[in-house]
C-alpha cells in the first residue's frame, strides 16, 4: 500500500512538471497493481484529455466515478471532456453534479457558465461566472470567459473591461488578449486589434484562432500578402483548419488569384467548412452556378463582425443613402390610416428613425443577433425577431400594411419565395417598398464579383405583376458609392389592391 502511495506521488509530481509519459507510465504501474484505484483512473483521465484524447479521458474518469461517484473534482473534469467533445447538455450535467457536492466550488461555476454560454444561455453563463468570481475574485480564467459571454451578445466596453481584469491577474494570457482584440476591432479598433492579436501569437506562437484572426484583418485592410502569411501560418500550426483554410482561400480569390483560389476553396470544403459558403464564394468567381440566395449562414457570419462598426462604415465610407432614399419614395405612396411596419433585414436600424413616425407598431426581422443588438439599443422598434425574412412572413398572414427592404436584396438573387410571403403578410392596400442594385442583362437577377446579387427592372415588373402587387413606383437612384463609383440601383414602391 504505502508502495502504491508512493507510485501516485511521484506521478503526480510528474504531470504537474509536464512529463506526462513519465507520469502515465506510474499511473499505468498503479493500475496494473490495483486496476480500481481511483486517483489513478481519474488522473490518467485527466492527462488523457491533456494529450487530446478525450474518448479515452472521457471512459478513465467515468470508471473512475463507477467506483466513487461522490468526488465533486471527478465530475467537473467529466464536465470538460463532454465540453471539449461539444456535448454540451451532458457537460453542464456534470457540472450541476459537482457543484451539487460542492457548492463553493469556482472551477465547477466557471465551467458551469461555460457550458451555459456555449448552449445559448448568456445570462445564466453570466450568473455562473459572476458566482465563481465571489468565491474567487481573482480566477483569471472566469474573468476571461465571462468576458467571451458578453461578447457574444456585442457589449464590448463591458468585455473589455473583463478582459482587462483577467490580464491584470494574468499578464501572459494569450486567449485574453486575443478576446480583447475581437471585441477592439468590433468597436472599430482595428490598429488596436491587430496589436492585441500580435501580442497573443507572440505568447503563443501556436494560437491558429489568433492567426486567423489577424489574416481575416489584415484582409480587410487589403493587406494581402501579410493576410495570407497569416492563414499560411494558422496551417503550419493546425494543419487542415477549415477556417484558415477558407481565409486563405478568400485572399487568393481578393488577390485575383483564381485559379489557386478555386482549389483553395475545394480544399476547404474537404477540412469540413461550410459546404454552402463555400459554394457561394464558387459561385462568385464562376466556378458554380450561383444558388438562388447568399447562405443564411455566411449572411449571418457577415454581419454579425462588422456590427459594431457597420452604420460608420456604410454611412461615412460608402456615403449610403438608401433608408432615405427610400423612405422618400415610400412616402409619396403612404396608404391612409395608422400604420403597422415591419422592417425587413433592419440590421442596426437605420431605417428605424425613418419609419419610426409612420408607424403605430414597427417591428423589425434580421438573421443578425449582434446587428438586432444594436437596432434594440436604438429603442425604436417595438419587437425585434431574429430569423430567416421568409420564414418569418410566412407565419405572420395579413399583419402590416408596410413591408420594407433596404439594401437586402442584394443577398437575394431570386426573389420569387419573398415575393410570396410579402403578398401573404400585406393587409388590402398594404405597401411593399424594397431597393436592389441593378443590372441591364436580360437575366432577372446576376451574382456579381462583389457577392451581391444585381437584379434587372424586368424582371422586378414581371415578379410585381406575376405576384398580384400593383407597381406605384420604380425609379433609378445611386444608393452608394463602391471604390470611389456610384452603385447603381432601383427604388421600388408596390401596392396591395384595398379590400
Amino acid at each position: 500500500m504505502d508502495n502504491i502511495q508512493a507510485l501516485l506521488q511521484q506521478a503526480v509530481a510528474w504531470h504537474q512538471q509536464g512529463e506526462l509519459g513519465r507520469a502515465q507510465a506510474l499511473y499505468d504501474d498503479v493500475l496494473r497493481a490495483e486496476p480500481l484505484n481511483f486517483d489513478a483512473l481519474h488522473l490518467s483521465g485527466v492527462l488523457a484529455r491533456q494529450q487530446g484524447e478525450p474518448e479515452r479521458a472521457l471512459a478513465m474518469i467515468e470508471g473512475a466515478l463507477a467506483i466513487d461517484a461522490g468526488r465533486a473534482i471527478a465530475h467537473c473534469n467529466r464536465g470538460v471532456v463532454l465540453q471539449d467533445m461539444a456535448r454540451y447538455d451532458e457537460a453542464l450535467a456534470s457540472f450541476e453534479r459537482a457543484l451539487a457536492l460542492q457548492p463553493d466550488y469556482a472551477v465547477a461555476l466557471s465551467n458551469r457558465g461555460n457550458a451555459l454560454r456555449h448552449l445559448g444561455h448568456i445570462d445564466r453563463a453570466l450568473e455562473s461566472y459572476d458566482a465563481a468570481l465571489r468565491l474567487s475574485p481573482e480566477y483569471a480564467e472566469a474573468l476571461c470567459n465571462r468576458a467571451l459571454a458578453l461578447q457574444s451578445t456585442a457589449r464590448h466596453g463591458e468585455a473589455l473591461d473583463s478582459f482587462g481584469a483577467a490580464l491584470t491577474v494574468k499578464r501572459a494570457y494569450p486567449e485574453a488578449l486575443h478576446g480583447a482584440a475581437v471585441s477592439l476591432l468590433a468597436l472599430g479598433k482595428p490598429a488596436d486589434a491587430l496589436e492585441g492579436f500580435e501580442r497573443a501569437l507572440e505568447l503563443q506562437p501556436e494560437y491558429a484562432e489568433a492567426w486567423c484572426a489577424r489574416g481575416a484583418l489584415l484582409l480587410r485592410a487589403q493587406e494581402h500578402e501579410e493576410a495570407l502569411a497569416s492563414f499560411q501560418d494558422a496551417l503550419e500550426v493546425r494543419p487542415r483548419y477549415a477556417r484558415a483554410q477558407l481565409g486563405l482561400a478568400n485572399t487568393l480569390r481578393a488577390m485575383g488569384r483564381r485559379d489557386e483560389a478555386v482549389e483553395a476553396y475545394q480544399a476547404a470544403l474537404a477540412f469540413g467548412a461550410d459546404a454552402d459558403t463555400v459554394g457561394y464564394m464558387l459561385a462568385i468567381m464562376g466556378a458554380e452556378q450561383a444558388p438562388g440566395a447568399s447562405p443564411a449562414a455566411y449572411v449571418k457570419a457577415l454581419f454579425d463582425q462588422y456590427a459594431g462598426n457597420f452604420d460608420h462604415h456604410l454611412v461615412d465610407v460608402l456615403r449610403y443613402r438608401t433608408p432615405a432614399l427610400l423612405v422618400e419614395a415610400l412616402r409619396r405612396h403612404l396608404p391612409p390610416g395608422e400604420l403597422d411596419v415591419l422592417d425587413i433585414g433592419c440590421g442596426t436600424g437605420l431605417c428605424g428613425p425613418l419609419l419610426r413616425p409612420l408607424a403605430c407598431l414597427l417591428e423589425g426581422v434580421d438573421l443578425s443577433p449582434h446587428m438586432l443588438d444594436r437596432a434594440r439599443d436604438s429603442g425604436l422598434y417595438d419587437g425585434l425577431y431574429c430569423g430567416d425574412m421568409v420564414g418569418y412572413l410566412r407565419v405572420r398572414p395579413a399583419s402590416a400594411d408596410l413591408l420594407v427592404a433596404a439594401d437586402v436584396f442584394v443577398y437575394v438573387g431570386d426573389l420569387r419565395p419573398v415575393f410570396s410571403v410579402a403578398r401573404l403578410a400585406l393587409r388590402g392596400g398594404g405597401r411593399f417598398a424594397f431597393s436592389v442594385e441593378e443590372h441591364d442583362g436580360a437575366e432577372a437577377f446576376v451574382l456579381r464579383p462583389s457577392g451581391r446579387y444585381a437584379h434587372s427592372r424586368s424582371g422586378i415588373e414581371a415578379l410585381a405583376r406575376s405576384h398580384g402587387f400593383t407597381i406605384l413606383e420604380i425609379t433609378p437612384s445611386t444608393l452608394r458609392q463602391e471604390s470611389g463609383e456610384d452603385m447603381r440601383g432601383l427604388l421600388v414602391v408596390l401596392g396591395t389592391h384595398g379590400d
